[in-house]
């Protein structure tokens, strides 16, 4: 896995050239962003003081949240933005192909980023972006810092037996993460074993849970700021006939990078899950 990542890394650092020295080339300079993934890129890349607008969920860095918001993921003032002038809207998958084409048809140029299925997906967003607001070097030397950081875990967990883990990302019904997810990547690269490794959809329930009687629960789900989180790993303790209840490997971890990562987050929360799957590692 980590291989092929690399291999992927090389791709497309190549395949992002800088734009043609000396053309006439102006970047956008007032950006609204539609969802966190995009806030958080932009931060990232160091345009932070170009965004003028975001969402209620753009809670990360913390200079995100004094930004001024134009509604909610899914619910946008259409109105609002295009009063702020925007030269550039970036768009999410649960932005509506409606209010891309309202906005648009005022003149404004939006780019949609869907939800990224994987690591690589992440990383191909965050050049893009680079290369839209000027930035490639900026995003490619990020993208360099991924890939000696894997390496780095790489090592780490090199012939650590493989843990069986539940990833949970929702509940009611109970939802799990599965390979066509980013999600798969932090428990296959932290060293895991996915027990939804099988399933197309992430729709679940407690018994197959129970049946597949994973080493390590990870509960990562939007929301947790209402206890959400927090009921779910009761009732979970309520169940001690898994393995991770018994042994107390049952984790809530903060859902704002594990949900909506950027290539810098994507790998802290990697760090994280690591420590989780493989305790014995990081053992002083």
């Amino acid at each position: 896995m980590y291989r092929q990542l690399f291999v992927f890394f090389f791709f497309v650092l190549c395949l992002f050239g800088s734009p043609v020295q000396g053309a006439d080339v102006t970047y956008p300079q007032r950006i609204v962003s539609l969802g966190p993934i995009n806030t958080e890129n932009v931060f990232l890349l160091g345009a932070g003081d170009r965004l003028v607008a975001n969402t209620s969920y753009c809670v990360r860095p913390e200079a995100a949240k004094a930004r001024e918001k134009i509604g909610s993921v899914m619910q946008v003032s259409i109105e609002k933005i295009i009063g702020l002038q925007p030269d550039l809207v970036l768009a999410t998958g649960l932005t509506s192909m409606q209010q891309i084409k309202q906005l648009e048809s005022v003149g404004i140029n939006v780019v949609q980023f869907k939800q990224p299925s994987s690591l690589a997906d992440i990383c191909t967003q965050f050049l893009l972006l680079g290369q839209l607001l000027g930035l490639e070097n900026r995003a490619k030397a990020l993208i360099s810092e991924t890939k000696e950081r894997l390496n780095n875990l790489e090592k780490k967990i090199a012939g650590a037996p493989p843990q069986k883990v539940f990833l949970q990302v929702g509940s009611q019904p109970l939802f799990s993460s599965v390979p066509s997810s980013f999600t798969n990547d932090f428990i296959v690269l932290a060293g895991g074993s996915n027990i939804a490794a099988d399933q197309q959809k992430g729709t679940t329930n407690y018994e197959k849970v129970i049946a597949a009687n994973p080493d390590v629960i990870i509960i990562a789900m939007m929301g947790s700021e209402s206890g959400i989180a927090s009921k779910e790993r009761e009732r979970w303790m309520e169940m001690p006939v898994i393995s991770a209840v018994q042994n107390n490997r049952v984790h809530v971890i903060n859902p704002d990078i594990a949900c909506s990562p950027s290539p810098a987050t994507f790998t802290d929360t990697l760090e994280i899950m690591a420590r989780l799957i493989h305790p014995e590692l990081y053992t002083p």
